[in-house]
């Protein structure tokens, strides 16, 4: 502080202005360390949620208060956009005009550690819930694996918040890579069907189709949410277990979307 007013000749506005350019080009400096902790943050409003997640180098920072109140507050404006980084990091926090961007280049610079607004998604429905599950949570809504379930219906919200929060401890416990068959990407079949020809090399072509056809079915019922042994009753499947719900919640039921963030997946340590 000294040295700012010394900088700035006692001008305390322009000291402060130096304390933070000085506290910018920090986290300039920390920009390429890795950062693969942090946590994932869940918010809902009901018809609209969505979950981000922000990494710090440390689990330590994770446990900051600070940190912790950063990143719930940034999920709570990310309702208000489009579900990109983008608008979050132009967002601003209310009754303020610093945007979530600076605002984390404060934290930054005040912390000392890198930490990176890494991805954030949103789900809608007209009708409906879309229910939250945090697993690892070290505080509401704040955890190491957070999901979104987005179930659309017209039925009893409170059923549906209760089968929509089985659902996403499910996808938390399983980590479907899709909803259904279709919504599996094109090169993961492709890969699948490549290790099914490896394996059964040799095959007339007629029966390898049959063997790919038969493969890629059993590979779906693995890895597809809908088709899933639902984990709180693996005597059924998850869309079983939603026609079933259905009595209850007194309208048909639809999962429209899932996200699941795991903290640090992907991020080469």
């Amino acid at each position: 502080c000294k040295a700012a007013l010394a900088e700035t000749n006692g001008d305390m506005e322009a000291a402060i202005d130096w304390l933070r350019k000085k506290g910018l080009s920090k986290a300039a400096k920390k920009a390429g360390r890795v950062a693969a902790e942090g946590l994932v943050a869940v918010e809902s409003s009901g018809h609209v949620a969505t979950i981000l997640e922000v990494n710090s180098e440390t689990d330590f920072v994770a446990r900051n208060d600070q940190f912790q109140a950063f990143v719930r507050e940034a999920a709570k404006i990310g309702l208000m956009g489009n579900g990109t980084i983008e608008s979050l990091e132009a967002a601003k926090f209310p009754g303020s005009q610093t945007t979530v961007k600076d605002r984390l280049q404060e934290l930054i610079a005040t912390i000392g550690e890198n930490m990176t607004l890494r991805r954030i998604a949103k789900l809608e429905v007209s009708k409906g819930v879309i229910a939250t599950y945090v697993h690892n949570a070290v505080g509401e809504g704040l955890g190491k694996i957070g999901v979104l379930v987005a179930l659309e219906s017209e039925g009893d919200v409170e059923a549906l918040s209760t089968l929509g929060r089985q659902i996403a401890m499910h996808v938390a416990a399983t980590n479907p890579v899709a909803l259904d068959a279709s919504g599996v990407d094109k090169a993961t079949i492709e890969r699948e069907s490549a290790i099914l020809r490896d394996k059964n090399a040799g095959k007339p072509d007629h029966v390898m189709q049959k063997i790919i056809e038969s493969g890629l079915k059993s590979y779906f019922k693995e890895v597809t949410l809908l088709e899933q042994p639902f984990v709180h009753d693996s005597s059924k499947t998850v869309t079983q277990v939603l026609k079933e719900a259905e009595s209850k919640a007194g309208k048909p039921v639809a999962v429209k979307g899932f996200v699941r963030y795991a903290l640090g997946e992907g991020i080469e340590k």
